[in-house]
C-alpha cells in the first residue's frame, strides 16, 4: 500500500504539556504544522468516573507502568490528546527560584532565570485559567490537613489549578466530566487546529528521519481510521484495522513524548546518544499517601482532591499535597487488610487522606527492550530517609487535627524511622530528565534552547529535558520551556502581559 505524505514546517510528535503548547504557539504564529499523536481523542462524555474504566481508556498500560527497582514504583502516564494532563491534578507551581539558579550554574542554562521566564509562565497560567482553589471548593479532606497545619504552626496554603467552573467532582485522576479542568487537550490543540495545525490521532512515530545531519521529516504508521482512504484524517481515531506507512516532510521536528518515551524514539532515530546521556538522570518525584480515621464526616471525594499544601520542610525536600479519590479508589490503596480493613471502608465517609513527595537525588534510567520501556530507579538511602521524616510528620499533622486512628502506608508494626525501602509503597507522577538540557553537548542531550546536540532542526518539548528535580509539580515549568521554543522558532520573544494587553487595545 503507498505511503501517506504530508508536508508541513514543523512536525510535532506528542500532545501533551510540551507537544500541545508548541503547536498551538507555533500554528498561530504563522507555521504550517502537523502534529502526529499516538493516542485518541477523548470525548468527556464518554468520561464515567468509574476508576477501572477510566484507567484503561486514558493511561497507558492501563496505568500501570511500573519501575523496576528497590522498591517498585508505580508510574501512570496519560495518553491521548493532552497526554498526562488530561489525568493530573492541575496543580500548577512555577520552577522554584533556586532550581532555575541551580541550572545555571551547574548546567550552563542561561537565560532561564526567574525573570526571563516570567513571561512564557504568565502566558501560560492565562491560557490554562490558573488561580487558586478556594476554602470551600477545597472541602472537607483539606480543612482535615489546614487545621493540621495551623496547630502544628506550619507553613501551608491552597493550591493554583488550571480550571475554570470547577465544581469539586473529584475524580480529576479519571478524566474531568465537566470539562472545568483546563488540560492541553481543550485549551491548547483547538487553539493550534483553528490556526490551522493538522493534528492526526494515532499515529505511532517509528522514527525522526535526518539527512545530512539535519532533520528532513518524520516517519510513522497510522492505523484504523487514522490513516483514511486517501490520507490522513485530521482527528480521527484509530479503531483497528490495516496501518499504513505516513511521512511527514518536514525541516523542524519537535519531539514531546514524554520523559520515558522521548528517549527511546530517540535512540530508535540513531539521535542524542553523543554526550552517553539519553535515557538517564530519571528524577521521579517519589510519592505516597496515609490516612485518617476522623470523628467528623470528611467525604474527602467531595471537593477538589489535590487543593491544600504543606511546605514546611520543602527545604529539606519534602512537600505534602493533598490527595483523595472515591471509594472504590481509596479502598485499593487503604494500607491495611481483612476486617481492619472492612471496618475502615465501612466507615469511608470518616476518613481523610493527604500525600507527600519527595524531591529526590536519586536517578534511574529508562531503556529500550523490544521496542518498550524498561524503567530502572532504586530509591537512595537520602531520599529513604526523606519518606521516613515525611510519614512522620505525616502522623504528626493528622493527630494535630484529631485523627482517632491514623493508617500509614507501611506493613504492619513497621515504624517509619525503620522503613526499609522494600517496606514503602510508592507512586511517583512527575518522571524528568531522560534527555537533560546542558549547554555543554558532552553532558547534556539537548542545549539550552532545548535543539538536540548534534544535529539541525530537531527540539525536545517535554518533561525529559529538565535537568533536575523540581520538587514541586513540574506541568507549567514544562509547558513555560515550551512556550520559550516556540518563540524562539518564530524567532520572537515571548510577549509580557503588558505588551499583549497593549497589542489588544490597538
Amino acid at each position: 500500500m503507498k505511503a501517506l505524505r504530508l508536508t508541513a514546517d514543523v512536525c510535532v510528535i506528542g500532545a501533551g504539556a510540551g507537544g500541545a503548547v508548541v503547536a498551538a504557539e507555533l500554528a498561530e504564529g504563522g507555521a504550517d504544522v502537523v502534529v502526529l499523536e499516538q493516542g485518541p481523542r477523548h470525548d468527556e462524555a464518554a468520561f464515567t468516573a468509574h476508576p477501572p474504566q477510566m484507567l484503561a481508556r486514558l493511561y497507558r498500560d492501563g496505568g500501570q507502568t511500573v519501575t523496576l527497582g528497590t522498591p517498585p514504583i508505580l508510574l501512570p502516564l496519560g495518553r491521548g490528546l493532552g497526554g498526562t494532563t488530561l489525568v493530573n491534578s492541575g496543580t500548577c507551581f512555577r520552577t522554584p527560584p533556586h532550581v532555575l539558579a541551580r541550572w545555571e550554574r551547574e548546567f550552563g542554562l542561561d537565560g532561564l532565570g526567574e525573570q526571563a521566564l516570567a513571561p512564557a509562565f504568565a502566558r501560560v497560567e492565562q491560557a490554562l485559567s490558573v488561580a487558586e482553589v478556594t476554602p470551600e471548593l477545597a472541602g472537607r479532606n483539606a480543612a482535615v490537613a489546614r487545621r493540621g497545619a495551623e496547630a502544628l504552626g506550619w507553613s501551608h496554603g491552597y493550591l493554583h489549578r488550571n480550571a475554570r467552573g470547577c465544581s469539586g467532582s473529584g475524580v480529576c485522576a479519571f478524566g474531568c466530566p465537566t470539562g472545568a479542568k483546563q488540560h492541553t487537550g481543550i485549551t491548547y490543540v483547538p487553539r493550534a487546529q483553528a490556526a490551522g495545525a493538522r493534528i492526526v490521532t494515532g499515529a505511532d512515530v517509528r522514527r525522526i528521519v535526518v539527512a545530512g545531519r539535519r532533520a528532513c521529516g518524520v516517519e510513522a504508521r497510522v492505523s484504523g481510521a487514522a490513516a483514511g482512504a486517501s490520507g490522513p484524517r485530521v482527528g480521527a481515531e484509530a479503531a483497528g484495522g490495516a496501518s499504513r506507512r505516513l511521512l511527514v516532510d518536514a525541516p523542524h521536528v519537535v519531539v514531546a513524548t514524554g520523559t520515558i518515551h522521548t528517549p527511546l524514539l530517540l535512540g530508535r532515530s540513531d539521535l542524542g546518544a553523543g554526550s552517553g546521556q539519553l535515557g538517564r538522570n530519571l528524577s521521579l518525584h517519589p510519592a505516597t499517601a496515609a490516612f485518617a480515621l476522623m470523628d467528623e464526616v470528611v467525604d474527602m471525594a467531595r471537593g477538589v482532591p489535590q487543593s491544600f499544601f504543606v511546605d514546611e520542610f520543602a527545604a529539606e525536600g519534602i512537600l505534602f499535597e493533598g490527595v483523595a479519590g472515591p471509594p472504590s479508589y481509596a479502598a485499593a490503596s487503604l494500607p491495611l487488610s481483612g476486617a481492619r480493613h472492612a471496618e475502615a471502608m465501612a466507615r469511608y465517609r470518616n476518613l481523610a487522606q493527604f500525600g507527600l513527595m519527595v524531591s529526590d537525588s536519586s536517578r534511574g534510567r529508562v531503556r529500550s527492550i523490544g521496542g518498550r520501556p524498561l524503567i530502572r530507579y532504586d530509591l537512595c538511602d537520602a531520599d529513604v530517609a526523606k519518606v521516613r521524616s515525611g510519614l512522620e510528620r505525616m502522623r504528626q499533622l493528622f493527630e494535630a487535627a484529631g485523627a482517632r486512628e491514623v493508617y500509614l502506608p507501611l506493613p504492619p508494626d513497621v515504624e517509619p524511622h525503620a522503613a526499609r525501602p522494600r517496606d514503602l509503597k510508592l507512586m511517583a507522577f512527575h518522571p524528568l530528565g531522560t534527555a537533560r538540557a546542558h549547554a555543554d553537548a558532552r553532558h547534556g542531550v539537548v542545549d539550552g534552547d532545548l535543539a538536540l546536540h548534534g544535529v539541525e532542526g530537531v527540539h525536545v518539548a517535554d518533561g525529559s529535558v529538565v535537568p533536575s528535580a523540581l520538587g514541586v509539580n513540574p506541568q507549567l515549568t514544562i509547558m513555560a520551556l515550551a512556550t520559550r521554543l516556540a518563540f524562539g522558532l518564530l524567532d520572537r520573544a515571548v510577549p509580557t502581559t503588558a505588551e499583549e494587553e497593549a497589542a489588544c487595545r490597538s
